[in-house]
C-alpha cells in the first residue's frame, strides 16, 4: 500500500498558534531519562500507526537512544492519567525534530493533541539556538494530524510518496 509521508516545518515562532490546554492536562519532561518509557511509549502509541522501526530494539539500543544530550523526551497527563508523549532531537544548525509525538488509544478523540502539540513547539523554542522545528507524518498517522500541524503554524516543505 502506498503511503505519502509529509515533511513539514516552522522556521519563526511567530508562525505558531498555540493551542490551549483543556483543564487537567500538562506536559512535563522525563527527568530523569528512563529508557523504558520512551520504549513503552513508542510501542503502546505507535501500534495503531505502524511503527515499527524501534519494535526489536534490545534495552541497550533503547539506552542508548533515550539518554543521548541531544535528545528530550516529554510525558502529557490528563486528569492524573498518563496520555501520551513526545520526543525532541536538537540538531546541528539550530533544527529541532519532533521525532515521535502521539497520544495512547485511551486519549484519542479528547482533543489532547493540539494541545500537546502546542506544549512540544512551545518547548522546542525554548530551546537556545532554535531556527527551526520540523516534523514529518504520513497518511499512515492518525487523520488529523497533518492538520494538527497545520493548524499549530507547520508548513509542508517536502511530500514522498513511498
Amino acid at each position: 500500500m502506498a503511503s505519502t509521508i509529509y515533511h513539514l516545518e516552522m522556521r519563526d515562532r511567530s508562525m505558531f498558534r498555540h493551542q490551549v490546554a483543556p483543564e487537567g492536562f500538562s506536559v512535563s519532561p522525563v527527568m530523569p531519562t528512563e529508557p523504558s518509557l520512551n520504549a513503552r511509549f513508542y510501542r503502546d502509541v505507535g501500534g495503531g500507526w505502524q511503527w515499527t522501526e524501534r519494535l526489536s530494539w534490545s534495552v541497550e539500543e533503547w539506552q542508548k537512544f533515550a539518554t543521548r544530550e541531544i535528545l528530550e523526551t516529554w510525558q502529557a497527563e490528563f486528569q492524573g492519567e498518563e496520555a501520551g508523549y513526545f520526543e525532541l532531537e536538537v540538531q546541528d544548525g539550530g533544527n529541532v525534530e519532533i521525532l515521535y509525538f502521539g497520544l495512547l488509544p485511551t486519549m484519542i478523540g479528547k482533543g489532547l493533541g493540539s494541545a500537546m502539540l502546542s506544549g512540544a513547539i512551545e518547548r522546542a523554542w525554548e530551546i537556545p539556538g532554535t531556527k527551526r522545528i520540523w516534523v514529518h507524518t504520513c497518511t499512515e498517522d492518525h487523520e488529523h494530524a497533518l492538520s494538527n500541524y497545520r493548524d499549530r503554524g507547520f508548513e509542508v516543505f517536502r511530500v514522498e510518496s513511498v
